[in-house]
């Protein structure tokens, strides 16, 4: 019994196949005419796993959905010439909670979007060590000034 359940579980198991999650890819693809929109949509949609593609010139936005590797796509829409492409970097202006801070705001950006950088508030850590100095809790304050 102990050769047979060896070979059994060492050359009879099915191999586990690894699913990809449904995501909606955004690729910035500048797009001049109908054979560039036309390549970059035959060049998406042939990959295996997506199930729609969307192009807008006007935007020169690509969104593709279905079960594939954002980084494939982007590597297959450059494939096709158009070296510039990247990920959308932009985000609808009411998501953004300080959309006038400097890194933000992008004239190239589409009419109601700005550029989606994080805005890290500032440490309050150092104020707070400053305040203890001076608050009416500290019994050695006036030892300070």
């Amino acid at each position: 019994m102990g050769a047979l359940d060896y070979l059994i579980s060492n050359f009879c198991t099915v191999p586990s196949t690894k699913t990809k999650a449904m995501q909606t890819v955004e690729i910035k693809v500048k797009m001049d005419c109908d054979g560039c929109e036309r390549k970059v949509r035959n060049a998406v949609a042939t990959m295996k796993g997506v199930k729609s593609v969307e192009i807008n010139r006007k935007q020169s936005r690509v969104t593709v959905n279905g079960y594939v590797d954002p980084n494939k796509v982007l590597k297959r829409v450059r494939r096709t010439g158009k070296k510039r492409a990247e990920f959308w970097p932009y985000v609808p202006l009411h998501v953004v909670s300080n959309p006038h801070a400097s890194g933000v705001y992008d004239k190239r950006a589409p009419a109601g979007h700005v550029r989606n950088v994080q805005m890290f508030p500032a440490s309050t850590e150092t104020a707070d060590k400053f305040m203890s100095y001076f608050s009416e809790e500290n019994v050695n304050a006036c030892s300070i000034m």
